[in-house]
């Protein structure tokens, strides 16, 4: 039977994504990790593939998927090797686009959409700041209106792939209402005031470029901005389903490797004589592990094939979220135990998700913050 994650066209991109991953990726990711970023030409070769514009509709330069075409290509990165540093920086657009193209400006999807589904331009997201992550009402980097430009006085942090991006989407104040004096503005890089401050070394995504930046009297043409002056919080809120669900995605698909590269660790690893396989302890662990992923590949699925045909659905991205972390570092950690010292060394797959998985209760709202939005969603 056929399902909406089975059609031909999607087990093609399965296909595609394993290909590219052992192609283009797995040679050299080891290299990138070491160097803390990928290189620009990965992303030209990855739109080659048809990968970056999966979930972007034809008229602004994607292949007119849906979030279900965005979790195959995560799932099929993550099952075949790549890093969840690798996932976050080639994949960045998927947060830094949806304003833009959202907002329907012909002008703006043209210089910044269509090339960077392209491969040739690379965006990201500035949101957090030194004081306000998950609470975007809080945000002070302020935009001010001078004539046919605005001019932007703040500072973001912990912004991925800023060290490398062309242009920033970056999320400003321009009203004190705390929501409703929220916009968007694209900040080209290039343009004088604005600077990458510093590169920020992290536990884990070791290959994905972050950066703190700075925005001293950036002048930016009132013609970047994204929809109408004030509608930024409404815009980040829209978009936070997808980003979360995306991130559940990366969680359970990241888990499913580490449990299938512990089986096969356990089959081959002999103690006592036999293999570890063999033991019921570790038998019974990967069950455990098995049946943490599963649920939550299910839920999530089920989520997103609901928020595919429009339902509005940030409780239920919440909690898709929340439990996919949730089984990603109850998975990762067992993968880690049952490799013994293996698992604890450096070069190991699994102490790579190990760190990787760190993050993902973080980004993107943390879980205590997703519980808070849940229990507000439920009239608790």
């Amino acid at each position: 039977m056929t399902d909406s994650w089975s059609t031909p066209e999607r087990v093609a991109l399965r296909r595609v994504v394993r290909d590219f991953t052992v192609r283009e990726v797995l040679p050299d990711l080891d290299k990138w990790e070491q160097v803390g970023e990928l290189p620009r030409e990965l992303h030209k070769r990855a739109a080659d593939a048809g990968l970056l514009g999966v979930a972007f509709p034809e008229s602004a330069g994607g292949q007119g998927g849906n979030g279900i075409d965005a979790a195959i290509v995560t799932e099929e990165l993550l099952h075949n090797g790549a890093s969840g540093g690798l996932l976050a920086s080639l994949m960045t657009h998927g947060i830094a686009l949806p304003h833009i193209i959202n907002s329907g400006s012909a002008a703006l999807i043209d210089r910044y959409a269509r090339p960077t589904l392209a491969g040739e331009l690379i965006g990201s997201l500035a949101v957090t700041e030194p004081d306000a992550g998950s609470d975007v009402a809080g945000i002070r980097t302020r935009a001010v209106r001078e004539g046919d430009s605005y001019v932007v006085n703040g500072a973001k942090t912990f912004i991925t792939s800023s060290a490398r991006a062309d242009f920033i989407t970056t999320i400003v104040r321009t009203g004190d209402d705390p929501h409703r004096g929220l916009s968007v503005l694209v900040v080209d890089t290039l343009t004088p005031g604005f600077s990458v401050v510093r590169r920020l070394d992290k536990m884990g995504w070791l290959c994905s470029d972050t950066g703190e930046l700075a925005y001293v009297d950036v002048r930016v043409p009132a013609a970047n901005l994204v929809g109408a002056e004030g509608s930024g919080f409404i815009q980040v809120a829209q978009n936070f389903a997808s980003e979360r669900l995306g991130l559940a995605v990366h969680a359970y698909a990241m888990a499913q490797r580490a449990l299938d590269l512990t089986v096969d660790y356990v089959r081959t690893r002999t103690a006592f004589g036999k293999p570890l396989i063999t033991k019921q302890v570790v038998r019974h662990k990967l069950v455990e592990m098995k049946s943490a992923v599963d649920v939550s590949r299910v839920y999530t699925r089920h989520i997103l094939e609901r928020h595919a045909e429009g339902e509005q659905l940030f409780a239920e991205a919440a909690i898709a979220k929340n439990q996919c972390v949730a089984a990603c570092e109850f998975v990762v950690n067992e993968a880690v135990q049952l490799h013994g010292g293996a698992g604890y060394m450096r070069g190991t797959e699994v102490e790579r998700h190990y760190r990787d998985a760190r993050i993902l209760g973080i980004g993107g709202g943390a879980t205590e913050v997703m519980n808070d939005l849940i229990a507000k969603a439920l009239g608790w």
